[in-house]
């Protein structure tokens, strides 16, 4: 039979449909003759010419009617239930011309053969193409993977629907929460309790739990997981978002993983349109760090709120081409008319800053430039100081002297009594925005202080997934560490919304939601990949049982065990119910700065020990976890290896001669 097929399918299209016609013509015939048979209980009429006249008109009035209806022109492998819409159409039809016909003709035929002759048609020409179509379907059906669908309603039932034409997987069974449909059968599928889940995998050998339900809050997607995961190990699947399903970004067929994303992130507070557009709406926006995670998001958001023009500052060149070229597909796409300007260069280099702002008349900034990941940037004390605060110092001063009107910069939780290098240097660049704020001014400058983004370049969820793939083991530091989360776009949303209320020296404060402990985070991404994780201390394995290992390895430098919330002293409300203010210590800018020109030195002469004190000076409640600070680039085994001395504003460095 597979190969009878393959056959036909070989075929072409106006020979497939001549095909169909040829058949379809010899049902004609024959429901004609069971119609006679069942309505005279003889064959005698088949010994008369006269009856089988009406046919001459019959057989080319059914099939022209078959073809307009779209019969031959849909793929029997593809079929659904509308097939029988355009069958029962030319069905009617071919009944109504029996009748009529044999009538005009005295041709012998019983009056209610026509509507016996019209069930007869129905059942054959729709009847057989479902039977054609189940043998398509057959030989690939053994290769499909057995998917539990979670949800039978609309969308559940469509992408069952369409499983049955696909070859990778294949619906055998439905749960549903609503106990009314429980027993019913949908699709050809068996609506179940989902506490009958354990009993449906072992009766089937299904491996993978699809969510069919588009429209699922977080929380409630979130207690369908925990319970699926602690009553059996299946990968879990889920439809694309409604959202993108009316949007046409995406289709319901198309399956992928639940991600830690989907379960994490929070159901999004609507935004305050007022907010989102006062600073960007028709007016001329730049972004530092445009590739960076939240960089390349709030471009993004910013271009959906039509901006006059939008200046991307990004030192990457690879990281500026991706987020250009998405813009600019995105623009033509929602044919937005806003002028992308993609500019290369880095925020320590204060001439090129200023020019670019006073070229292209910036008047609102975003500053997501930053280096940000705690460990490296205690290695490279240097680097991480010059970046972030002098890289903060030349973007914000250049902005003042260009009289942009908004600079807000993008902080980080790690700001908050900071216990690393990384945490000091953004609660420095808070200072230095505070100061300036504090001078006056045509420029309102503002911080939004926000903790670990999902999904963002050095976040742990893009480590444990490789991880995860390459089969583990999964690095976890510390048994009781903790972090809050949020989803990249629900954070650029509140930056910009937050931006809009500044007045002056604002430190703005995101409602981040409940910490999570990062262990539950590495045990749940294993799990919805259909995985048992199990938990060993770093080296040592022994009588632990699963598919992978989750291993602790210790606090890395600078880690924090605990985030604190990210409110500081004294939270206020805000217009926003995510968004709080804080009332934070500052220096004028008569103080501060005689500090940083101090800072700038030291880092000239590599002297370590001197950045230290002026970091403890620095009201930044600032707490290392390490006795000394470190550098790649000063220490090497223990021992100093580079000497450095100003030379016109550069340094110097030669290495010292090792025995």
């Amino acid at each position: 039979m597979t190969g009878f097929l393959d056959q036909i399918t070989g075929l072409r299209r106006k020979q497939k449909i001549a095909i169909q016609m040829a058949v379809d013509t010899v049902l004609i015939i024959a429901s004609f003759a069971v119609a006679m048979l069942v309505r005279l209980e003889s064959l005698d009429f088949a010994a008369d010419p006269m009856v089988w006249v009406p046919l001459i008109a019959v057989i080319p009035a059914t099939v022209y009617t078959l073809h307009v209806t779209g019969l031959y022109l849909t793929l029997v492998r593809y079929i659904t239930g509308r097939v029988l819409v355009y069958v029962t159409k030319g069905v009617l039809v071919s009944a109504i011309v029996l009748g009529v016909v044999s009538q005009l003709l005295n041709a012998g035929v019983p009056r209610s053969v026509p509507f016996i002759y019209a069930a007869c048609l129905l059942i054959s020409v729709g009847g057989l193409r479902f039977v054609i179509r189940h043998f398509f379907l057959k030989p690939s059906r053994s290769a499909r993977q057995p998917v539990i669908i979670y949800g039978a309603g609309e969308a559940g039932v469509m992408v069952a629907n369409s499983m049955k034409s696909g070859a990778q997987y294949g619906a055998v069974a439905f749960l549903d929460d609503n106990p009314d449909l429980h027993g019913l059968t949908k699709a050809g599928l068996k609506v179940s309790s989902p506490d009958r889940v354990a009993d449906l995998v072992a009766a089937t050998g299904a491996r993978t739990l699809l969510l069919a339900l588009p429209s699922l809050t977080r929380r409630r997607r979130r207690e369908i997981v925990q319970t699926m995961q602690d009553r059996t190990a299946l990968e879990i699947k889920t439809i694309p978002g409604m959202s993108d399903l009316i949007s046409g970004r995406a289709k319901i067929s198309e399956l992928r993983n639940v991600t830690p994303e989907d379960l994490l992130g929070r159901d999004p507070v609507a935004p305050i349109d007022r907010l989102m557009q006062r600073n960007i709406t028709g007016k001329v926006v730049m972004v530092s760090g445009a590739g960076g995670s939240i960089g390349s998001e709030l471009c993004r958001q910013i271009l959906s709120l039509s901006p006059e023009r939008l200046v991307l500052f990004e030192i990457s060149e690879f990281a500026l081409y991706q987020i250009q070229m998405e813009l600019s597909e995105e623009a033509a796409r929602i044919r937005a008319d806003v002028d992308i300007v993609p500019i290369l260069g880095s925020v320590q280099h204060p001439r090129r800053l200023e020019a670019a702002i006073k070229a292209w008349s910036v008047q609102t900034i975003y500053h997501a430039a930053a280096y940000k990941h705690v460990p490296l940037v205690e290695e490279n004390v240097i680097e991480g100081i010059r970046n972030n605060v002098f890289g903060t110092l030349e973007i914000a001063t250049a902005a003042q002297r260009q009289g942009v009107e908004n600079f807000i910069l993008i902080s980080t939780d790690k700001a908050v009594r900071p216990t690393n290098v990384m945490g000091a240097t953004k609660r420095t660049a808070e200072l230095i925005c505070q100061a300036l704020a504090a001078q006056g001014g045509t420029t309102t400058f503002s911080m939004v202080r926000f903790g670990n983004v999902l999904g963002s370049s050095g976040s742990v969820i893009p480590r444990f997934r490789s991880q995860i793939e390459a089969g583990g083991p999964v690095t976890v530091t510390h048994r009781d560490v903790n972090r809050f989360f949020m989803t990249i776009p629900e954070a650029s949303q509140l930056v910009i919304q937050a931006g809009a209320m500044a007045r002056g020296g604002d430190v703005f404060v995101l409602d981040m939601g409940q910490p999570v402990k990062i262990i539950d985070l590495a045990i749940s991404m294993v799990k919805l990949h259909g995985l048992q994780p199990y938990v060993i201390d770093a080296g040592d394995a022994s009588g632990a049982e699963g598919d992978i290992a989750i291993a602790i390895t210790g606090l890395r430098k600078g880690e924090k065990l605990y985030e604190e919330l990210l409110i500081g002293n004294d939270p206020a409300p805000t217009q926003h119910p995510r968004i709080m203010t804080a009332s934070e210590r500052s220096l004028p800018m008569g103080r501060l700065m005689p500090v940083l020109d101090d800072l700038r030195r030291a880092c000239e002469r590599f002297d370590l020990p001197r950045i230290g004190e002026i970091l403890h000076d620095l009201p930044l409640d600032f707490s290392p976890s390490n006795a000394e600070l470190s550098d790649l680039l000063w220490t090497r085994a223990g021992q100093p290896v580079i000497e450095a001395e100003p030379t016109g504003g550069h340094l110097r460095i030669a290495r010292e001669a090792t025995a």
